[in-house]
């Protein structure tokens, strides 16, 4: 097992506070293997084994009828003393009203709890009726360059060829563990991608046409990092000789969100200081998504870039807006308590430096600013503006 130290280091921050610990996201990111981590490292801390409690949800003895008050009185009885419980429950959402049980035994036990899970029922309004103010939700995504890196340690390849791997294969860990060719590679992610939208999605809402479901997801895949509005899926589908209500639409982007297969990432007018409610844009849980469904074309990676430049931001706790400043945009303004950056993403920097770098000029402030390419020698700084290359960024110390 490899650790990912970020996700322990944040877990051990929350360890004994009373609050319910949710891990969500996309399926197959590493949110059981997490769980594992956590159980070791309880033990490790001197913890009794009998104390730790770990229970999945999703396996093959894993009854589906199971209620709340099953779940709650399984638990019970796997604790035998008054002693402090630390229970770890993987895939809770697949339990019809896993919120009361949990909540259950966080009054009426001595117990830590963390979950996991990977689906809309994870997020449901449910949580807000039995769990207000009292848990704490932790994103997990798919690996990161640095635990890519970590990951394939044992290769002995450069970090440059680690990097163009990376951007090829992407970051769900069951690939990075493997040796696979592209093919392989590109097969399992969707055999994760076909389950997402079959069962977390196109099953669970109900969904009657699915081959027009389908044609809308790869809309999305088709355009991530772009501006789209429902409309213009609508227009588009039109185009096709297909209806869809944009009612329809919004619902279909809800549920992606929901089963964290797309982000969404608004836009921020940093003149007048405010969130805007259109031009949003959308990036994909993990860029070899897009691959697994379109095939992988080395001039689609500047157009993937963002995606993964969007998602490192995230990883490190920023909140992360698109930037309107007049008529100009900033690829990314990254916000963490008062701290704030900004990221322009580039292939190439000489064909495009004279947007990238006067974009950011006009910002009248003082905090970092950077270009990040793909250009090995394009690495300096230009009034104050940081242009590094992709790795350096990826792996840039806080």
């Amino acid at each position: 097992m490899i650790v990912r130290p970020n996700y322990l280091k944040m877990l051990k921050k929350y360890r004994d506070v009373p609050l319910v610990k949710i891990l969500a996201g996309i399926r197959r990111c590493g949110k059981s293997t997490i769980l594992e981590m956590l159980k070791s490292d309880l033990v490790a801390c001197g913890i009794s084994e009998e104390h730790v409690i770990l229970m999945r949800y999703t396996s093959e003895d894993f009854d589906a009828q199971m209620a709340d008050k099953d779940m709650y009185h399984q638990i019970r009885d796997k604790m035998k003393d008054d002693e402090r419980y630390y229970l770890l429950l993987d895939e809770v959402q697949e339990v019809d009203g896993w919120e009361r049980a949990v909540n259950s035994l966080l009054e009426n036990t001595n117990t830590d709890i963390y979950v996991t899970g990977s689906n809309s029922k994870l997020m449901s309004s449910e949580i807000s009726t039995y769990l207000t103010g009292r848990y704490i939700s932790i994103p997990v995504f798919t690996l990161s360059f640095a635990e890519y890196m970590e990951f394939k340690r044992e290769d002995h390849k450069t970090r440059a060829e680690l990097l163009t791997e990376y951007l090829k294969m992407g970051g769900f860990p069951i690939v990075a563990l493997g040796s696979f060719d592209e093919r392989s590679a590109y097969q399992i992610v969707e055999g994760i991608y076909t389950s997402v939208v079959t069962n977390d999605i196109a099953r669970r809402h109900k969904v009657t046409n699915i081959d027009l479901f389908s044609r809308v997801v790869r809309y999305v895949v088709e355009n991530v990092g772009k501006t789209f509005s429902a409309n213009s899926i609508v227009k588009f589908l039109k185009n096709e000789g297909r209806a869809l209500s944009v009612e329809t639409i919004y619902n279909y982007l809800e549920w992606l969100e929901k089963a964290f297969v797309i982000y969404r990432c608004q836009r921020y007018d940093l003149q007048g200081k405010s969130i805007l409610k259109t031009q949003e844009k959308f990036y994909l849980a993990d860029f070899s998504l897009k691959y697994c469904i379109l095939g992988f074309n080395p001039k689609s990676i500047a157009a993937m870039l963002e995606n993964i430049v969007y998602f490192e931001l995230l990883r490190r706790g920023y909140q992360v807006y698109i930037g309107k400043n007049g008529a100009k945009e900033i690829d990314f303004v990254a916000v963490r308590r008062d701290e704030r950056i900004y990221v322009q993403v580039c292939r190439r920097l000489p064909e495009e430096s004279d947007r990238e770098i006067s974009n950011l000029l006009e910002i009248k402030d003082h905090y970092p600013k950077f270009v990040v390419t793909m250009d090995e020698l394009a690495a300096g700084n230009v009034s104050g503006i940081k242009i590094v290359h992709l790795a350096e960024f990826l792996l840039m110390e806080e």
